[in-house]
């Protein structure tokens, strides 16, 4: 059963401008350290990162105002194919676990000016 949907759409120049005005401090309230260093061993990290970050307001957009989440509780990680899956961490564990969520669904895409993101949760 669907417990919640969410998806959203993050210009990548809005991404870039955040990362260069407030740097690591950014960085590190919004993505783990390994979403880091997956979108910075990249040609364009700012793709990956808006993604990330779409994906991220995906998931609290599905999950509705339930419990308070962090960025960094959302981790984007890549599963065994290649594709995009959540990692929940922190205060989003306990949720999932509280709430009995089964699975998740995550779709990604960007262009240069654009990244969106998709998210079905599943009890």
């Amino acid at each position: 059963m669907i417990f919640g949907i969410g998806t959203d759409i993050v210009r990548t120049e809005r991404l870039r401008q955040a990362v260069e005005r407030w740097g690591d401090r950014f960085l590190k309230r919004v993505y783990t350290d390994s979403e880091i260093a997956y979108a910075f061993q990249k040609k364009n990290p700012f793709l990956p990162l808006a993604a990330r970050f779409a994906a991220k307001e995906a998931v609290i957009k599905a999950i509705g105002k339930r419990t308070p989440i962090a960025m960094t509780d959302i981790e984007i990680v890549n599963n065994g194919e290649g594709g995009p899956s959540i990692s929940p961490k922190g205060n989003l564990s306990k949720f999932f676990d509280l709430q009995k969520i089964q699975q998740t669904h995550v779709s990604l895409s960007h262009e240069d000016d654009y990244s969106i993101a998709f998210v079905v949760v599943e009890k």
